[in-house]
């Protein structure tokens, strides 16, 4: 089963949030809703980035990888680097 890897951003907060799942589109929702965790600090998070791969295992590594630069400008890259590539409707 195909796992994604996201990266959420919220202008309220001007914080990006990396994430893995299998539907972008109802983890969203989750997102936005109001919880107690560090998402549900804002509602006005949006998708900045997917990235499609082949398993759970997978999408954990780049999660790790991604969350591990630890920077704001890398991740921003990264974005902007695939922005030009459609995001496919989730």
């Amino acid at each position: 089963m195909a796992f994604f890897v996201y990266i959420l951003y919220s202008e309220k907060l001007d914080k990006y949030y990396i994430g893995v799942t299998e539907n972008v589109e109802e983890r969203l929702r989750k997102h936005q809703c109001n919880h107690s965790g560090f998402t549900g600090k804002a509602s006005d998070w949006s998708i900045r980035f997917t990235e499609l791969h082949p398993d759970k295992t997978a999408a954990l590594k780049r999660e790790r990888q991604l969350k591990g630069w630890k920077s704001r400008i890398r991740v921003e890259q990264l974005i902007q680097k695939n922005s030009h590539q459609a995001t496919p409707h989730l």
